[in-house]
């Protein structure tokens, strides 16, 4: 024999027995089933296919030295909750894990099954946050909840300063779970949903278009969506169609949407331009650059004409959770898998015949415990679901989804990924509270303009005369309005006091040809009518207008501003405790103060009060209100000709006896008032507009064409006796109103803003005098100092009603040390938790923290928890965790908010 037939020999007996050590190295392998259930008809679930195999494939030829094997077990779910189960892959495969299956319904039945068998599953696409390991311990989210957007969601929105939102999604259990959470993450950021608009994914055509119509008939433009792209990929092209896609519109899709766009056609996202979308970061890296050309090739080979997607994050996460399962199952250490069976039946898939997994419980822990760096990110499980990460904002420019920005909990919003990974950065409390659309790059809205969607239309009143107060004047070269005086300066000093942008445009009341188009109370009407979303303006606070239109506080002078703030702090500090309606985060809180105090004036406060001292507050309130509004009609006053400065007329009744001529100001709500209340004949009523026509009237007299006396309100009325006072008085009485406000919708989440900010701008003494000289100073007092009013006659102040002031505030006063001594009483030995040598100052905290607690002894909590009453709120805003108060509300339109009654059996809890 040579020595190379030797060579081939030996080299044929090595090659054998490392052959035999091969097989003998497999036979000794570990092989755990695993279930993977999707919807194979689905271009997800096709997609999530070939991740998986691919991730198995790639995974072993990683680490071929490991004992355990997967073995995998693929069901077609066929979109059928039962299917998607296949509970017979517990029975009859007996897999110890499951992979999915992809929608929410079917997980919630799939975890029921898995917590029965010990057998966990892992889903990578169901997003729903009522799908918590607190709820179903063998479920695992190997992909981010939705709860996890929500905070960015509103804080993209309020970076852009919108308070109104309109949320639109399918109506199942994925597109409802996320809208509970939403109305909660909204609530704490004041933005409110007027409305909520469901569409049924088997909905036609014809249904869609009819509520896109609804949705086109409200004020609100900024639409947040939140369904399947199986359904988004018919609704957007409608929405295009009816021409709502346009300049204006904002529209903002959620995750799960933002992260299938790659599997929509690329017709549907010609339908989408100027769409912003929010999605879960994925950081690009030369592993995925590989991975993404290995899957394209493995996707086309042998397959002509394929059409293939991008990288989808879905994809990814299911690759991920494939990985995970394979590293725990090899650190289990597990060297069986068997299933105890019990009560084996001959059903295929009889629920009680599924047995119990005996590693189940081991691979749980070691799932949760697992650690890496996947392709879509960190794999890191807290309390059995994926660690948030960041978020990336994005824009639909053509077939491109562009970036804008980046969101996470610590850094907030940022323009780029680097500041957000920045190790060494300050955390900004002003950043995080108070979010600007600085911190993003400018995106290219619907209609392919730059312009931001949804700017508050604010009417403004177009008159002659007074222009100090409001003053319209048109561009002969653009013809755009120019808005200037008084009120418009003190409305732009208001929006710098307000802690978010607030983009707006003034459009004057006028008609075609830049006349008038009606009178003030046409004009707020206007707001109701929705083709105003505010008014600014000299608007006078009256209470009959109250019922169309939420006013601001003053910003003129008002007579019991200082009082009604206080009753309402009063009533807060008395029902916070007790009552659901004047509780939750503290802005929202000074938000009710304010609104409430306010409200009570007009009658027009929707928190109902549950406390007997809280009623009998109010109760001598409304009394005092009764007789402010019966004396304070409207602030107006008589200026009557006069001869040498002694007025011939100081009565109202001597002008009507005698039957001369009023004047008033056209288009004031002044006409009505002399008509109704004063019983002046509207014959003997004329109408003027410019202190020049004053002027002339009174100086003709009621026998020579003109007119005895004009009414007018008293800062147009100094305005004009400024010009002409050494030839008219003023003279009374006076009937006072609250001043000038701001209009804006009943309920809108920014009177409360606007009113913290009118304070702010009228109590700085240096900025109102700036603002009032600007307009006022040119204007002479009168020569002689004869614009004062007539002492001849009766005039009201604020000190003729001291005695009702003096009343109302010892009754709060009152009823406030009632409630103070009655809980000090039952929650002062409570304090007792403090250290004997503890101070004062810390049983004074242990207090307040039982002050800022529900008192869920009281009357209305317990009341409510009564089998007979059970913890319903119809308005869905309460504390309760109930999954339907919160559907109860998110289904009705912003009418039906503002007229909420809720009586004492509904009260939240």
């Amino acid at each position: 024999m040579t020595m190379a037939n030797l060579n081939h020999l030996l080299f044929f007996f090595l090659f054998l027995l490392l052959s035999l050590l091969g097989k003998q190295s497999m036979s000794d392998d570990v092989v755990v089933r695993v279930g993977v259930v999707l919807d194979l008809n689905s271009t997800k679930g096709e997609v999530a296919k070939s991740y998986i195999l691919m991730a198995v494939s790639d995974f072993y030829a990683v680490n071929s030295n490991y004992r355990t094997r997967l073995s995998l077990f693929i069901r077609d779910s066929k979109d059928d909750v039962i299917g998607a189960a296949c509970a017979d892959l517990m029975k009859n495969e007996n897999v110890h894990a499951i992979i999915g299956p992809q929608r929410t319904t079917e997980a919630k039945f799939v975890a029921k099954l898995g917590e029965k068998a010990h057998v966990p599953i892992l889903s990578f696409s169901a997003t729903s946050p009522f799908l918590s390991p607190n709820h179903h311990p063998f479920f695992i989210q190997t992909t981010q909840d939705d709860s996890a957007q929500v905070k960015a969601l509103a804080t993209l929105i309020q970076a852009y300063g919108w308070r109104e939102v309109i949320t639109i999604n399918e109506d199942t259990d994925y597109g409802n779970d996320l809208i509970l959470c939403l109305i909660d993450a909204f609530q704490e950021v004041d933005v409110r949903l007027p409305y909520r608009s469901v569409i049924s994914p088997s909905s036609k055509e014809s249904d869609i278009l009819k509520e896109l119509n609804n949705l086109k008939e409200m004020q609100t433009r900024i639409f947040l969506v939140h369904m399947r792209a199986s359904l988004a990929s018919k609704f957007f092209v409608l929405v295009k169609n009816s021409r709502m896609m346009s300049e204006g519109y904002a529209w903002i899709m959620t995750q799960g949407l933002s992260s299938s766009l790659d599997t929509i056609d690329s017709k549907v996202l010609d339908s989408m331009q100027g769409v912003l979308g929010i999605r879960p970061y994925v950081q690009i890296s030369k592993g995925l650059e590989d991975f993404e050309r290995r899957w394209k090739t493995n996707l086309t080979s042998g397959k002509a004409n394929y059409k293939t997607f991008g990288l989808n994050l879905i994809g990814l996460q299911a690759y991920d959770s494939i990985w995970a399962l394979a590293m725990a199952v090899e650190k289990a250490n597990i060297d069986n898998s068997s299933f105890l069976k019990q009560n084996a039946r001959e059903s295929k898939v009889d629920l009680a015949a599924i047995g119990v997994s005996e590693i189940g419980l081991r691979l749980l822990n070691t799932i949760a415990s697992t650690r890496f760096q996947g392709l879509s990110g960190k794999f890191y499980l807290v309390k059995g679901q994926l660690k948030a990460s960041t978020f990336e904002i994005f824009n639909v420019i053509g077939q491109t989804k562009r970036i804008i920005g980046y969101w996470n909990t610590k850094k907030g919003l940022s323009k780029e990924v680097d500041d957000i990974y920045t190790i060494a950065y300050s955390v900004s409390k002003d950043n995080l509270k108070q979010p600007s659309k600085d911190n993003l790059k400018q995106p290219v809205w619907p209609g392919d303009t730059t312009n931001q969607p949804k700017k508050l239309r604010i009417g403004v009143p177009a008159r002659d005369g007074f222009n100090e107060f409001i003053k319209v004047e048109w561009c002969p070269r653009t013809n755009k309005p120019k808005v200037s005086g008084f009120s418009i300066d003190v409305f732009r000093a208001v929006l710098h006091m307000l802690p978010f942008p607030l983009p707006h445009e003034f459009v004057p009341y006028v008609t075609k040809n830049g006349q008038s188009a009606g009178t003030y109370d046409e004009l707020l009407y206007q707001i109701k009518l929705k083709n105003f979303d505010a008014v600014v303006g000299d608007t006078t606070i009256v209470a009959n207008r109250s019922s169309y239109v939420d006013f601001t506080l003053p910003y003129s002078e008002s007579a019991i501003g200082a009082a009604t703030i206080f009753t309402g702090l009063v009533t807060w500090v008395l029902e916070h405790h007790v009552n659901t309606k004047f509780r939750g985060p503290p802005d929202q809180q000074i938000g009710t103060i304010f609104l409430f105090s306010f409200a009570t004036l007009t009658s027009s406060y929707r928190e109902k009060v549950v406390t007997n001292l809280s009623r009998f507050v109010l109760i001598i309130w409304a009394f005092m209100v009764l007789i402010l509004t019966q004396s304070y009609t409207a602030s107006l006053a008589s200026m009557l000709t006069v001869q040498q400065l002694k007025p011939e007329f100081v009565d109202v009744k001597e002008i009507k006896r005698n039957g001369y001529f009023v004047g008033y100001h056209n288009d004031s709500f002044v006409r009505e008032l002399l008509i109704k209340q004063f019983n002046i004949d509207e014959s003997k009523l004329k109408p003027y507009r410019t202190p020049e026509e004053y002027d002339e009237a009174l100086s003709n007299g009621t026998h020579n064409g003109g007119v005895a006396a004009i009414f007018y309100e008293i800062p147009y009325i100094k305005l004009f006796l400024s010009k002409y006072g050494s030839r008219y008085a003023m003279v009374g009485p006076i009937y006072k109103t609250d001043g000038f406000g701001f209009a804006f919708p009943r309920g809108s989440p920014l009177v409360s803003y606007i009113s913290r900010a009118v304070l702010n701008v009228t109590e700085d003494t240096d900025k109102m005098t700036g603002i009032m000289r600007k307009y006022f100073e040119s204007q002479t007092t009168c020569v002689d100092g004869s614009a004062e009013i007539s002492t001849d006659s009766p005039s009201l102040g604020v000190y003729s009603f001291g005695g009702l002031f003096i009343i109302a505030g010892l009754t709060s006063m009152f009823s406030l040390l009632i409630h103070v001594v009655k809980f000090l009483h039952f929650h002062w030995p409570t304090s007792n938790i403090v250290p004997a040598e503890g101070s004062f100052w810390l049983k004074l905290i242990e207090l307040v923290k039982h002050f800022y607690q529900k008192d869920q002894c009281s009357y209305p909590f317990r009341k409510n928890e009564s089998p007979l009453n059970p913890k319903i709120s119809p308005d869905g805003f309460g504390a309760s965790s109930s999954i339907d108060d919160k559907q109860n509300h998110s289904r009705t339109s912003s009418e039906g908010a503002d007229n909420v009654d809720i009586n004492d059996d509904d009260e939240n809890l």
